[in-house]
């Protein structure tokens, strides 16, 4: 099993997920860009959004991908983060049936509930991935689709870029990351039960390099991915 740590070049000053992620709510929105996941969201034809009625938002930040899943018609979306700073700003946002502050991999969401289980870019912040997709599977109804945006582990081993945000003081600081590759979402997820379905990757692109020309040399690599799973 490979790890992040054999691979990152930045050696920044790392804190946990939640000490991360409250430092980071205030600009948040302002360095996530939506060619990272929900441009992702938009080119899969699985799950058809408008026949899910409820859906589980696991690590729900700020509430991008709750109001992306509103825009598609989807009126019951419960929200899990556990940093409180990322919950007041989905609570401003108002995307949300509920939110609540709990740790994706233990919610406290009922059994058997949702048509729909997603989860964008917060697996790089987990050591395992079989206790995510066993939850996910957990909160499941019959039929349900559990949808995942993750950093693609190919970026992440050429770039050695950890997931960070610049603090108040200028600090680049990194949140604790973990190299998952492709083979191991595969692996935890079919043990839970469920099957991959269809998958769509990001690439470098033009559209990128306007925002980001120092990426030049790394046109055409995989950024991001979407996995959508499903549950006979």
């Amino acid at each position: 099993m490979a790890t992040f740590a054999e691979f990152d070049r930045r050696n920044y000053r790392t804190v946990d997920a939640v000490t991360g992620y409250d430092g980071w709510a205030a600009t948040y929105e302002r360095t996530v860009m939506d060619e990272m996941d929900l441009a992702l969201l938009e080119r899969l034809r699985r799950p058809e959004w408008g026949r899910v009625r409820r859906a589980a938002d696991l690590g729900c930040g700020t509430g991008r991908t709750g109001s992306w899943l509103r825009g598609r018609k989807i009126t019951h979306i419960d929200g899990v983060d556990a940093s409180a700073g990322m919950l007041e700003r989905a609570e401003v946002r108002g995307a949300h049936t509920s939110l609540r502050r709990r740790d994706v991999r233990d919610t406290g969401l009922p059994d058997d509930t949702y048509d729909l289980v997603i989860a964008s870019l917060i697996d790089e912040h987990l050591p395992e991935l079989a206790p995510f997709y066993a939850e996910a599977g957990r909160l499941a109804a019959p039929d349900a689709h559990c949808v995942v945006v993750s950093y693609h582990p190919q970026f992440m081993m050429v770039t050695g870029m950890p997931t960070h945000y610049t603090s108040g003081s200028g600090e680049p600081v990194a949140i604790s990351t973990h190299l998952h590759l492709i083979s191991e979402h595969v692996t935890a997820a079919t043990a839970a039960g469920w099957t991959l379905t269809a998958m769509v990757e990001a690439l470098v692109d033009d559209r990128w390099l306007e925002r980001k020309p120092k990426w030049a040399d790394l046109r055409g690599h995989p950024f991001t991915m979407a996995t959508v799973w499903s549950r006979p």
